[in-house]
């Protein structure tokens, strides 16, 4: 089978990650992750986003069992995440268990592997469990090893007397966030971590009236649209903003022909002028406005910026 050529970002321990990938972490596209990571496989996606948050890890390696590619052509993300309903910070002694039933659920060990969030580890533990991925990384128990929601004080505590730093963050990412995020993107450009985007869509589909950005977006949907001789809208303007930083997106969808969609844009070529990449990036840093507040706006000061 030919597998048609999609954009990848190197990372820290030289391998490279696929720019798109479909998540399972919401809605439908959580509850019926087979059929729809297989739909995404087979409509472009290389690569698939879990957690064990989402309670679908199993799933999202049956989906991959079940398509037309072999585990080697499929690039997946999962997560060490907070225990149970509760989401209680996992024990130390539990992190090495945790991590091997990420493993068994897959059927194989992921190609990157997360702290879904710093409340995972308890108080004062964080540094702690980042030791204990870093040996399982140094044992062969795992391949690249990242983080998720992790604000300044929290990448600066694992990157003290780090063997091995987190080659990706993923947080929620999109021009609205661009100001808070300042001091988070410059510790990635100083440790050369990989920013990944969950959330890349808020604008378009979140925020309560699109914001200053949606003329902005639309206007250039347009234009892309004629270059292109078929229609795109505000949202893949959108996903080629986000791969034009050089940030991993990883976005969701339970509706067949979007998941489709998705499939055509991991292979489309920069459509995108550099004034409307500056344009987009300037808009976005005028306001504030993150959907997903649990994690990254506790002890993390906002900027004095308007929501709309």
């Amino acid at each position: 089978m030919t597998i048609p050529e999609i954009q990848s970002f190197k990372l820290l321990d030289g391998t490279t990650i696929p720019w798109i990938a479909w998540g399972n972490g919401t809605g439908n596209a959580s509850k019926d992750a087979v059929r729809l990571g297989e739909l995404a496989l087979a409509s472009g996606i290389r690569h698939l986003d879990t957690a064990q948050l989402y309670k679908n890890e199993k799933e999202t390696g049956d989906a991959i069992e079940q398509s037309s590619f072999s585990r080697g052509d499929i690039y997946v993300t999962s997560k060490i995440s907070a225990k149970g309903d509760k989401e209680e910070p996992v024990p130390l002694g539990e992190v090495g268990a945790s991590v091997e039933s990420s493993i068994d659920r897959l059927g194989f060990i992921p190609n990157l592997y997360l702290v879904h969030n710093p409340y995972v580890a308890r108080d004062g533990e964080l540094k702690a469990l980042w030791k204990i991925l870093e040996g399982l990384k140094s044992e062969g128990k795992l391949h690249s090893i990242g983080v998720s929601n992790f604000r300044p004080q929290d990448l600066e505590e694992i990157l003290d007397g780090a063997k091995y730093k987190p080659v990706v963050n993923q947080l929620e990412y999109h021009p609205y966030t661009l100001a808070h995020l300042e001091p988070v993107l410059a510790l990635h450009a100083k440790h050369g971590i990989v920013t990944a985007s969950y959330g890349a869509l808020t604008p378009v589909i979140r925020h309560p009236t699109g914001g200053p950005l949606k003329p902005v977006l639309e206007r250039i949907a347009q234009r892309i649209s004629k270059a292109a001789g078929k229609k795109l809208d505000s949202s893949i303007v959108l996903l080629l903003w986000t791969r034009a930083q050089g940030v991993v997106a990883v976005t969701t969808s339970a509706n067949p022909d979007r998941i489709k969609a998705l499939g055509e844009i991991a292979t489309l070529p920069n459509l995108l002028e550099q004034s409307e990449i500056d344009e987009i990036t300037n808009v976005g840093k005028s306001i504030h406005y993150r959907f997903y507040t649990e994690h990254m706006e506790k002890d993390f000061p906002l900027p004095d910026l308007p929501h709309e």
